[in-house]
């Protein structure tokens, strides 16, 4: 007998799951977030994992709380045995918890119980973690508490952003997961309860958070370049505008103030608590992302006095 499985997802961490998914068991909904404004014209722009279910016609949901009456109904209606999320973006409350036969489970971008939260991927390269993973749960009422059915771990490169790690997790979730499925369903896997010992709170992450202070030393600086690649990008301001630094290199300093501007080897640099964060890559406000040596043909004043 076939498993009815509702999907909750809505990035593109979450795509991966959801084409497996469809591909080997019966998805017969999907809830997401709402359509949101988007770009400089503010249209509206539907989250990826409502495109990719339309394509393959799956009936879609997008309530702006799951405790909507109207949103309870129907997944009472889709009678799933399974919710499977990845990604989705709300708290999922007990009364939904408790709907399935087999519960929920989460495809969580952390080696629990390390980085539970809203951004786990952006904290392990912010921390200079050597390596992270996904782990496959059972979720509960807390956050990311759940019991654990399987992990894979990878390791973390230098030149790592949060976009490129989550490329590979959101593949290796979606391949451990349906690994996962089959002993899970037929009671052959027992959830594991996580250990408390090593728990740690990655939070949703706001434009602030990108901004580079200088004060720290460079290689934190560097790691928080990669850690905000792409959302919500590193800046900091310069000439009264905002400029994104979208790759940085390390380098010893030149003896000057924190914050002072110089070159090394023709590439713009600053100075930090300890050594010189060179901008590799950078984006001034209203244009493209473009070679640190092609931003300072057009700034000219960029070294400081």
């Amino acid at each position: 007998m076939s498993t009815n499985i509702v999907f909750m997802g809505s990035p593109d961490f979450a795509l991966p799951t959801l084409r497996l998914l469809a591909q080997h068991h019966h998805v017969v909904g999907v809830v997401t977030q709402p359509d949101r404004a988007s770009g400089r014209g503010r249209e509206l722009k539907a989250p990826p994992v409502k495109t990719l279910a339309l394509e393959l016609n799956i009936p879609v949901m997008q309530p702006l709380k799951l405790r909507e009456p109207e949103a309870m109904q129907k997944l009472r209606e889709w009678n799933p045995d399974l919710i499977v999320v990845a990604a989705f973006g709300q708290i999922l409350k007990k009364d939904v918890l408790d709907l399935p036969q087999h519960g929920c489970i989460n495809v969580h971008a952390s080696l629990l119980p390390r980085w539970r939260g809203a951004a786990p991927i952006n904290a392990a390269i912010l921390a200079g973690d050597e390596e992270t993973g996904v782990t496959i749960m059972k979720m509960d009422v807390g956050l990311d508490t759940g019991p654990m059915l399987a992990m894979k771990s990878i390791r973390i490169r230098r030149d790592d952003t949060t976009g490129s790690v989550l490329q590979t997790l959101s593949t290796l979730g979606a391949n451990l997961l349906l690994e996962t499925l089959p002993d899970y369903l037929t009671g052959k896997l027992i959830p594991t309860p996580q250990p408390e010992e090593g728990a740690t709170y990655a939070p949703m992450l706001k434009k602030q958070d990108g901004l580079l202070d200088f004060t720290y030393p460079a290689l934190e600086l560097e790691r928080r370049v990669r850690a905000m690649n792409p959302w919500p990008g590193a800046w900091f301001e310069w000439n009264g505008n905002v400029l994104k630094v979208a790759r940085a290199s390390v380098s010893e300093g030149k003896g000057l103030g924190i914050g002072s501007r110089f070159t090394v080897e023709g590439r713009p640099a600053i100075m930090s608590a300890d050594g010189a964060l060179v901008l590799e890559e950078v984006q001034p406000a209203g244009k493209k992302i473009m070679p640190g040596k092609s931003f300072l043909s057009g700034a000219r004043d960029w070294e400081s006095s």
